[in-house]
């Protein structure tokens, strides 16, 4: 099926930067791009979509999130993270079963879909229920079974979180024509012991998959680790060999300059979540410095009790002026820097090479936002607008593989209505 969306403004790659095309034409050959220009192409479509009054660009890339909690939305608030994790979050994490991560999961979907994301990694309980969320909604994911263990004489062996997430990997890497992706994952340094991480970092490597992690998230994570180990989380990830596949770290808000160059030699990504790093008071991550160094540097939301939605207009948006008023410098942040982190940043992050780019030959993964609305104009400079204007709710059509997911409010392949009724008896038994 070959299918034309014509009057369109489109945000192009060209040359490492961006192109502006104005009234123009995409062409979608199956599930990728086979033309993009000014002028209507030459061969024909099966389908034709008029867009006028809308911008298409890359769909965005969630680079770390808790889909399902969703249904803990607003669950301790106003906590530093350790109280906030530990006295609030585990004590009703300690209650959810494979059926209520699914109603979160799938209640996720929807907010992302319809606030243009078109991938997520996602790092949770019972991640089989995500693969299958995923799988039904035509979405993109890199899905991953967090790696634990708060015993310290524990047997490296006998961990059931290792074995849950190799099975994880050998059963679903690459589902669904390759939309689902597994990811090998360490929840974070002070929730594991270093002997279970050396272990499963020598079982995980080779296999193809990445390390997803939590890293010096907060001053206190990254001094308590110095403190017991003599060593920084990134250094400590380092020596037990945690690094020794693809990986990419969330949060790094209190990473050393030393940390920075550990990174850096084992191409380590970075995931900036702005929203819960200032929701929790965790700080400000040296993101400047960072994309300086050439250091791959996404964007996440993190889950919705840290943040408390999964909106990435919102996160690019944070992460564009943030920086500028902490340092006084109007001119440190880009916004062709964040809109590349929302999008082949975290593409690239996810080993998704065939997208996160408007371009001839890549993957259909698409949105289109409504320029017609009071905040969308003047249209005068489009990197900006999408950097400091759009919002979320801007987001008109959400396109994966050539799929239109989500198209003005109708959810295309899920039951929006059935999701939200298992969502509702889901918190109601959560919180009964």
């Amino acid at each position: 099926m070959r299918l034309l969306l014509k009057n369109c403004d489109i945000l192009a790659s060209s040359d490492g930067g961006f192109e502006y095309i104005k009234n123009g034409f995409l062409g979608i050959d199956g599930d990728t791009v086979d033309y993009v220009g000014a002028t209507p192409p030459k061969t024909p479509y099966d389908s034709q979509r008029d867009m006028t009054g809308t911008l298409v660009m890359p769909g965005l890339i969630n680079a770390h999130t808790h889909s399902a909690m969703t249904l803990l939305r607003g669950v301790g608030s106003d906590l530093p993270l350790q109280s906030w994790l530990f006295d609030k979050v585990f004590p009703v994490e300690d209650r959810l079963t494979p059926e209520l991560i699914r109603a979160g999961t799938e209640l996720a979907i929807l907010e992302m879909l319809s606030t243009g994301t078109v991938s997520f990694s996602d790092m949770y309980m019972a991640p089989e229920e995500a693969v299958k969320a995923v799988l039904e909604s035509g979405m993109k994911a890199n899905i991953s079974r967090p790696v634990q263990c708060f015993d310290p004489s524990e047997p490296v062996e006998e961990n059931f979180r290792v074995r849950e997430s190799l099975e994880l990997f050998d059963k679903y890497h690459n589902a669904g024509n390759g939309r689902v992706r597994i990811d090998f994952c360490v929840h974070a340094e002070y929730t594991c012991t270093a002997p279970v991480v050396k272990y499963y970092s020598g079982l995980v490597r080779g296999r193809g998959g990445n390390m997803h992690l939590h890293m010096s998230e907060t001053k206190s994570e990254h001094d308590e680790c110095v403190k017991k180990y003599g060593v920084t989380p990134a250094a400590w990830f380092t020596d037990l060999g945690a690094f020794d596949v693809p990986a990419f770290a969330a949060h790094c808000v209190w990473v050393t300059d030393e940390d920075l160059e550990l990174m850096k030699a084992h191409n380590v990504s970075a995931v900036h979540c702005p929203s819960s790093n200032m929701k929790l008071g965790s700080g400000f991550a040296p993101v400047q410095k960072m994309l300086d160094m050439g250091l791959n540097v996404a964007l996440g939301t993190d889950g919705a009790a840290s943040n408390n939605n999964l909106n990435m207009f919102e996160e690019l948006h944070l992460a564009s002026i943030i920086h500028n008023g902490l340092a006084n410098d109007p001119t440190l942040m880009r916004p062709s820097d964040t809109v590349k982190m929302a999008t082949v940043n975290g593409a690239r992050l996810q080993g998704r090479d065939d997208t996160g780019e408007v371009r001839v030959g890549k993957k259909a993964d698409l949105i289109a936002l409504d320029l017609t609305a009071p905040h969308m104009r003047p249209n005068l400079d489009p990197l900006a607008l999408i950097a400091y204007s759009a919002q979320g709710s801007d987001v008109v059509m959400t396109m994966v593989d050539g799929c239109i997911l989500y198209d003005r409010g109708r959810f295309l392949t899920l039951d929006a209505e059935r999701i939200y009724r298992d969502a509702a008896r889901a918190v109601a038994q959560l919180y009964a």
